[in-house]
C-alpha cells in the first residue's frame, strides 16, 4: 500500500451510531482523571494552551473579557495543566498491518484502515467532549508526533495526517516502543493501537514503563480474521509482509491447530503482563464493526469502575 487514496476515516455510519457511547474519557478512567480538570495553582504557574467557548459551570475568573468585547462571544482560556484528559492515540503503520492488500475483490479494510477508522473515530469523541487527541504513527521509528490537543482545527490536521500515512518500513525489534515511551511527559492516556507481531518480552516491559510513568495505557491489539481463525483450506504460498523473501507453501490444515495454539499462547501472554499491570487489553478482529468493538470494550470498563467503588 503506497498511500491512502486520501480515504476518510472519520465514516458518519459508524459515527451515528457510536454517538450516543458517553464515551467519556473522565468516565472510562474516572480514578485516573480525577484531580487532573484543575490545576493546583489556579492558572498562575501554567502555560496558556488555548481558548474554548464558555459553557456553563465554567470557571469564570478564566473568562477572556478581551476576546469579549471584540466578538460579543463568551470565551475561557484553558491552561495545559486545566485541560481534560490528554490522550496520546499510538498508531502502528508498519507493513504487517498492509493486510489483507487490496485485490480488488473484497471491500475489506486492512489492518492499518480499521486501526486508522478507530484513532478518527476516537479523535472524533475525544475533541468533541473537550479532551485533548493527540496522534503518534510509527513503525521502525516515531513517523508522527502530534500533541493532544482539543480544537476542531487539530482534529482535521489529525485525519489528514492520517490519510497522508505511508507503509512502507517494517516494525523494528521494540526499541520504537522505547522511545513512544520517552516521548509521554505529562500525566496522559496513551491508546496503542496495533498488530504488535514483535517479541512480547520487548514489548511488555515498555508498556509497564508507560504504565508506572503513571500514564493510563490502553492496547488495542487488532489481527485480521484470517489471522485469527486460519481459516485457509488449499494449498498455500505464505510471504511476508515485511520479509517478503520468506516464503512457505504448505497445506494449511497441517498447521492450523499448531498455529492456532501458538497465537493464543502468544495473546495469552500479552493480557496476562498488562492485567497485572491494570492496563487494559482488547483484542479485535478488523472484521468486527467498530461500533460493537467500542461498545462492548465501555461496558466492560464501566462495569470495572462501578465494581471498584
Amino acid at each position: 500500500m503506497a498511500g491512502n487514496d486520501k480515504r476518510t476515516y472519520l465514516q458518519p455510519d459508524v459515527l451515528a451510531r457510536i454517538s450516543d457511547l458517553e464515551l467519556r474519557a473522565r468516565l472510562a478512567v474516572e480514578g485516573f482523571v480525577s484531580g487532573m480538570h484543575r490545576s493546583p495553582y489556579h492558572g498562575y504557574s501554567v502555560e496558556f494552551a488555548q481558548h474554548k467557548e464558555y459553557v456553563a459551570g465554567d470557571d469564570l475568573r478564566h473568562l477572556d473579557w478581551r476576546v469579549l468585547g471584540r466578538s460579543d462571544r463568551l470565551y475561557v482560556k484553558q491552561y495545559e495543566e486545566e485541560t481534560n484528559l490528554r490522550t496520546h492515540l499510538i498508531l502502528d503503520t508498519s507493513l504487517s498491518m498492509r493486510y489483507p492488500e487490496a485485490d480488488g475483490k473484497t471491500a475489506r479494510l486492512t489492518k492499518f484502515e480499521y486501526g486508522a477508522t478507530l484513532v478518527a473515530c476516537l479523535a472524533y469523541l475525544l475533541t468533541h467532549q473537550q479532551d485533548g487527541a493527540g496522534l503518534m504513527l510509527f513503525d521502525e521509528k516515531v513517523k508522527a508526533d502530534m500533541p493532544p490537543l482539543t480544537n476542531l482545527g487539530h482534529l482535521r490536521q489529525v485525519i489528514g495526517r492520517l490519510e497522508a500515512a505511508r507503509l512502507e518500513k517494517p516494525s523494528d525489534d521494540g526499541a520504537v516502543f522505547r522511545r513512544i515511551a520517552s516521548r509521554l511527559q505529562r500525566r496522559s492516556m496513551a491508546v496503542v493501537i496495533s498488530d504488535l507481531l514483535i517479541d512480547p518480552d520487548i514489548v511488555i516491559p515498555t508498556l509497564q514503563q508507560m504504565r508506572y510513568g503513571g500514564h493510563e495505557v490502553l492496547v488495542f491489539h487488532i489481527l485480521d480474521e484470517d489471522e485469527r481463525s486460519f481459516p485457509f483450506m488449499d494449498n498455500t504460498e505464505f510471504v511476508g509482509l515485511e520479509t517478503p523473501d520468506d516464503k512457505l507453501t504448505a497445506d494449511p490444515q497441517a498447521l492450523k491447530r499448531a498455529y492456532l495454539a501458538a497465537l493464543d499462547e502468544f495473546e495469552t501472554k500479552l493480557r496476562r503482563a498488562c492485567t497485572n499491570s491494570r492496563i487494559d487489553f482488547v483484542s479485535l478482529s478488523s472484521a468486527t464493526p467498530l461500533d460493537v468493538a467500542l461498545r462492548s470494550y465501555l461496558a466492560a470498563r464501566l462495569a470495572q469502575v462501578k465494581a471498584a467503588r
